[in-house]
C-alpha cells in the first residue's frame, strides 16, 4: 500500500511544461523554458536566429575534423559533446524538428572540428529563434497518421538517411531521423 497527494493537473514534467486547454480540448507540451536555458549555458542568448538549424548547401564530413595537434588542443576547450547532449534531450522531447541535424552532428563527437562546432552553433540559433514551437495534441485533429522517407544516397558515404514521424491527434508522438547501416544500390533500395 502507498500513500499519495492528489497535486492537481500537472503543469510540468521533466522540464516539459505541460498546458491543457479544455475549451479547445487540447494539450500543449513545450520545452521553451529549457532552451532559454541551454542558449544560456552555451553563450548564445544574444546570438542572432537562423530560419533552419542546418545549411543545405554546407555539408560537413570527417574532413573537416582536426587534424593537427594544435586544432585538437583548440577543440579539446571547446563544449561539443555537451552541447550535442543538451540539444539531444530537446530533440528527444519535443523538437523533432532539430533531429536531424541533431543526428547528424552526433557522428562527429569524437572528433569534431571548428566547422562542426559553428554548425551546431548554428541549431541553436534556430532553437532561439523558434523557442516557442511546441506539440500540441487534439482539438480538430483525431487520429493517427504516420509519415516515412529517404533521401536515396545523398551523402557522400553513399549511406541513405531514413525519417519516420507518428502523428497522434495532430501532434508528433514518435520520429526518428537516422543513417541507414547498409549502402543501397538504388533509391528503390533505400526507399523499402
Amino acid at each position: 500500500r502507498l500513500s499519495i497527494t492528489d497535486g492537481g493537473e500537472i503543469h510540468w514534467l521533466l522540464g516539459i511544461e505541460i498546458t491543457r486547454s479544455r475549451v479547445l480540448g487540447t494539450l500543449t507540451w513545450s520545452q521553451r523554458t529549457y532552451i532559454l536555458a541551454i542558449l544560456e549555458r552555451f553563450n548564445l542568448s544574444d546570438a542572432s536566429s537562423v530560419s533552419m538549424p542546418m545549411d543545405p548547401n554546407h555539408i560537413l564530413t570527417d574532413v573537416n575534423c582536426p587534424k593537427t595537434p594544435e586544432e585538437v588542443s583548440t577543440m579539446s576547450r571547446v563544449p561539443y559533446r555537451e552541447a550535442i547532449d543538451a540539444l539531444m534531450y530537446a530533440a528527444i522531447g519535443t523538437r523533432p524538428d532539430i533531429m536531424f541535424a541533431v543526428a547528424y552532428f552526433s557522428r562527429f563527437l569524437n572528433n569534431p572540428g571548428m566547422a562542426h562546432w559553428n554548425a551546431v552553433k548554428r541549431i541553436f540559433r534556430y532553437l532561439k529563434g523558434t523557442a516557442d514551437l511546441c506539440l500540441t495534441f487534439g482539438g480538430d485533429q483525431k487520429g493517427l497518421v504516420g509519415f516515412s522517407d529517404s533521401d536515396g544516397m545523398s551523402q557522400p558515404d553513399r549511406r541513405a538517411i531514413s525519417g519516420y514521424a507518428f502523428l497522434l491527434d495532430g501532434g508528433a508522438v514518435s520520429w526518428s531521423s537516422k543513417r541507414q547501416e547498409l549502402v543501397a544500390l538504388s533509391t528503390t533500395e533505400a526507399e523499402y
